[in-house]
């Protein structure tokens, strides 16, 4: 009998052992593997709140290289602990299951952050499915431009950069690829998820399976990160730190911008700069769409229509407006007909070829079009060379369109997935890739050859790139815009959202159409267009040929005077806007966010909130959720007090009943608020004439920045300066922080207004005026470069 129980123990031993073998979890210096039978799972952390989570199908991780989080960034390492069942980080407690390959983050209290579901890893030929838990009270934001539901819960997406020329409210794929997702509402705080894959990858945000969220791809890298808030705030800085910041445009690109499909030639640009001028409408930037070109070639100029482009940009800019242009990516396939962009090309084996080895040809804008392999440094740095021209005629600004690729007269409106790319540089080990891996990354390799190209060329200026099609990181090269949107109501309202989505996907420096690019608007339709679109962060009106007129004289003078004045407002509020927009290149927080990114009980207001979105954390501005509609809504302001900002009054409560009126939308200043403001302006090229205004709203932690700097060159002297107030037994105190940076400002004084004043007030050695109506309290200081105190006495 022991004989027999000694063999069951030694073959039980024999069969374990291949088991245990086969499941099992190793500690590493930078995180833990867990291994069950051929696939692997890594997870390492980079920071104390970042986790990198890499799975192997066969046991052999592959390449490590991105596209979208550098070397340098992927080699960090946060110190970690070893514990049973996995590791722990400062801010982190990471598990995984050896058996299930299960994963869970919690806080070091133990709340969950994010959580596998079951079955977490489903590995299907190349392809893969990740599942996570999706608990009840979690919201999901982000994925760059989707159209569909505010809060992403319950819908699905595809990432595959797609022309989509008139899209609907729920129209997918559209132009941009960003699969990165953020969850707000969770027990453990704010998290995001960023799955760094170029394939066509798919999210699925609880749409087919109650309680899980899932995502995958058809091939390439299984390689996700996890970033933990617990603050939103918290997730989209660390976001940007793994992807990049955007790096801060030239002031200019802050100004109002008029476009169109097309301004056919040197006499419409002239005159429609003229009526601006005349209308006294600021602006600071003409746009000039592919028929500046001859017959629509890249890098040409139609010279019947612009004799000479030189002038008109030099003409243009001595009143203070820019001309930026557009370059698409395709060049005319004209072999033999002293078309340089095509020869240098060819001669330096730049385009992408058939899987044939034979030149890839496809019809776009100039017909017959070959199109470059951005995913070569080599090609990269030719392409940028090739805006010496257009720079030289003073062009200052580079307008990337049609880069998804899109691709005429086939179904897939693009390349077919055959198309060889070849990859060279960066951390990649060179090798060809297909269009199916390279298609998601082919527009933003296309701005970062012209971004770098500029950088080359004006070494010492700040670049401006539009891009339509991007992935993410694609921020550090351009700016967007959300592409041909519709002269609809619900058009309106999603531009507000997608902006909101892009900015918590990195990308700060949005636009939308103003007036929507097909169809034409209403007059009242352009009209709370154009109020709203002088918050957002790029502020161009464009729209196609064939449809009505949208610069702000069209509809009369009453629309007129409205459309004005609110860009008036936006110039009045530049050093705001450049202050945030500063904010931004040094944090990655967005210039516009949604209401919840400073104010997290706001995500559980009684309102609704579709339509509202702050302005830096500030500004908050509470347009009509049914913004066709003439009926009354509430607006719910968070916690702390505000103001009124048309009229510097404190608003009472935190609930307020609004009717819709034309001349209005409501804006509203956060208590602790020190606004910088100044006089107006035609152009951001124009030196405003008379003090710095100082809009001082107090309240808890009253506080305000100031950035200044010439407005377009690189590493330039600045000023950065913090202001505080704070409210004492006898009045208000004003401090001003020590001033850093060279740059002497154009102000030499400032005019400090306080709001919600009650009565008389002294400032010493300073005159004071008191407006009972108005409850403020006004005077003018001498500019305040150092250090000070300025007591407020009643």
């Amino acid at each position: 009998m022991r004989i027999v129980r000694t063999l069951l123990l030694l073959l039980a031993g024999l069969i374990a052992a291949p088991f245990a073998a086969a499941q099992q979890l190793t500690a590493r210096d930078d995180g833990a593997e867990a291994r069950k039978g051929e696939t692997v799972v890594r997870v390492t952390a980079l920071t104390d709140s970042i986790l990198r989570v890499r799975i192997a199908r066969d046991g052999r991780f592959g390449e490590d290289a991105s596209w979208a989080v550098s070397a340098q960034t992927r080699k960090r390492r946060a110190a970690i602990t070893p514990v049973a069942g996995g590791f722990t980080t400062s801010a982190l407690r990471v598990r995984i299951d050896p058996e299930t390959l299960r994963l869970s983050v919690t806080d070091p209290d133990g709340k969950p952050i994010t959580s596998d579901a079951a079955d977490p890893v489903r590995l299907t030929g190349r392809g893969f499915e990740l599942r996570k838990a999706l608990p009840a009270g979690e919201h999901l934001y982000g994925l760059g431009d989707k159209t569909g539901p505010y809060d992403r819960r319950g819908a699905s997406y595809v990432n595959w950069a797609t022309d989509a020329f008139g899209f609907s409210a729920t129209s997918d794929p559209i132009y941009k690829s960003i699969p990165f997702y953020i969850s707000v509402g969770g027990p453990g705080g704010s998290y995001g998820v960023f799955l760094d894959n170029s394939w066509r990858s798919w999210f699925d945000l609880g749409q087919r399976e109650t309680g899980v969220l899932a995502m995958g791809a058809p091939d390439g890298p299984i390689d996700y990160y996890i970033i933990a808030g617990p603050s939103t705030a918290e997730v989209v800085r660390r976001y940007t730190d793994l992807t990049g910041k955007a790096p801060l445009v030239p002031r200019w690109a802050l100004g109002y911008q008029q476009s169109r499909w097309s301004f056919m030639n040197d006499g419409e640009v002239r005159s429609i700069a003229g009526r601006l001028r005349g209308d006294r409408v600021p602006v600071d930037v003409i746009w000039l769409d592919i028929d500046f070109q001859d017959r629509n070639r890249p890098f040409t100029v139609d010279t019947k229509a612009f004799p000479d482009l030189k002038k008109l940009a030099g003409d243009m800019n001595a009143t203070g407006i820019r001309l930026v242009a557009i370059t698409d990516l395709h060049v005319a396939a004209l072999p033999d007909q002293g078309y340089a962009p095509y020869d240098s090309g060819l001669k330096g084996d730049h385009f992408v070829r058939n899987a044939d080895g034979s030149l890839y040809v496809a019809p776009v804008w100039p017909g017959a079009s070959v199109f470059p392999d951005f995913t070569r440094e080599a090609t990269r740095r030719w392409w940028g060379g090739l805006f010496g021209e257009l720079l030289d005629a003073g062009i200052a600004g580079i307008w990337a369109d049609m880069n998804e690729p899109a691709v005429f007269n086939t179904p897939t409106k693009t390349m077919p997935l055959d198309v060889r790319h070849r990859i060279e540089g960066d951390d990649f080990a060179p090798r060809e890739a297909n269009h199916a891996e390279a298609h998601n990354i082919y527009g933003m390799m296309n701005v970062r050859a012209t971004f770098e190209g500029l950088q080359r060329l004006r070494p010492k200026l700040r670049p401006f790139v539009m891009t339509r099609a991007s992935y993410a990181g694609g921020q550090r090269y351009s700016a967007t815009w959300t592409g041909d949107n519709s002269s609809t109501w619900d058009h309106l309202k999603l531009s507000v959202q997608q902006t909101v989505h892009l900015g918590l996907s990195g990308f700060s420096y949005t636009a939308v159409d103003i007036g929507g690019f097909t169809g034409g608007p209403s007059p009242e339709l352009l009209t709370r267009w154009y109020q709203i679109g002088a918050f957002t962060p790029i502020f161009r009106v464009h729209a196609s040929k064939g449809t009505p007129r949208t610069e702000p004289w069209v509809d009369g003078p009453e629309h007129l005077a409205i459309r004005r004045r609110f860009i008036e407002t936006r110039y009045r509020l530049m050093p705001y806007f450049y202050a945030v927009a500063e904010e931004n290149a040094r944090t990655g927080d967005p210039i516009l966010r949604p209401v919840f990114y400073d104010y997290p009980d706001a995500l559980t207001a009684p309102c609704d909130q579709s339509m509202a979105f702050t302005l830096g954390r500030s500004l908050l501005i509470a347009a009509s959720p049914k913004p066709e509609s003439p009926q009354g809504y509430d607006i719910c302001l968070p916690k702390g007090g505000w103001f009124d900002y048309w009229t510097g009054l404190p608003v009472e409560g935190e609930r307020q009943r609004e009717t819709p009126q034309l001349d209005r939308l409501p804006v509203y200043v956060r208590a602790g608020t020190i606004l910088p403001r100044q006089p107006l302006v035609q152009s951001t090229a124009e030196i405003p004439q008379g003090p710095l205004e100082l809009h001082v709203y107090p309240g808890e932690g009253c506080m305000g920045a100031l950035y200044w700097d010439d407005g377009v060159s690189v590493n330039s002297a600045f000023l950065r300066q913090t202001i505080r107030c704070s409210v004492t037994s006898t009045g208000l105190e004003i401090e001003f922080g020590t001033r850093e940076g060279a740059f002497r400002p154009w102000w030499k004084e400032i005019r400090v207004t306080v709001h919600g004043w009650e009565g008389q007030g002294r400032v010493r050695g300073v005159a004071v005026t008191a407006d009972a109506a108005a409850r403020t309290l006004d005077f003018t200081l001498p500019d305040q470069p150092r250090a000070g105190r300025i007591a407020i006495t009643r």
